[in-house]
């Protein structure tokens, strides 16, 4: 396993769209372990394939207390939305910086497994928002993107600064 290095916003490479799997190999499975140790050490709660440069529709997700609950999600897919919650969000692409994103209630996804099974997965709460926000990803979205233009303009500001001071 390996560090993947993470793209930081507002790189042009975090607004792809990423591509659906065409064949879940070892190379997919070598690419989901090294995501999760990514997100480990970052730390973080759920990382998508595009934020490491890589465009296919890969996430991994652990909300878990004690980072026991691994989930994978190939190519996925939400297929109902409900309901409404207004939650903090912050991002391993965008260091430091949390704001206030409104996502809705509960989701039910559809995806693949490593096995390549289909499954559906209902979601609430913080495992709802942290599907939403990696499937955005997988779009070609940033959490930031759901921000006022101000606000967005304020980020890449701060982002640049802090990018120049640790140069």
């Amino acid at each position: 396993m390996a560090l993947l290095p993470i793209l930081r916003f507002p790189d042009p490479r975090l607004q792809r769209r990423a591509h659906s799997v065409a064949e879940i190999d070892d190379s997919i499975r070598k690419l989901v372990a090294d995501m999760a140790e990514t997100m480990y050490a970052a730390p973080g709660i759920g990382l998508a394939a595009v934020q490491v440069d890589v465009p296919l529709r890969v996430i991994v997700i652990d909300v878990s207390e004690d980072k026991s609950e691994l989930r994978v999600f190939i190519d996925p897919d939400i297929v109902e939305r409900s309901g409404e919650q207004v939650c903090e969000e912050g991002c391993l692409s965008v260091p430091g910086v949390y704001e206030k994103v409104t996502r809705a209630e509960r989701v039910r996804v559809r995806a693949r497994d490593l096995s390549g099974e289909p499954f559906e997965l209902a979601a609430d709460g913080l495992l709802a928002v942290c599907i939403q926000h990696e499937i955005d990803h997988l779009d070609g979205v940033v959490f930031v993107e759901h921000l006022s233009r101000l606000k967005q303009t304020r980020i890449r500001s701060r982002l640049k600064k802090q990018a120049r001071i640790t140069a």
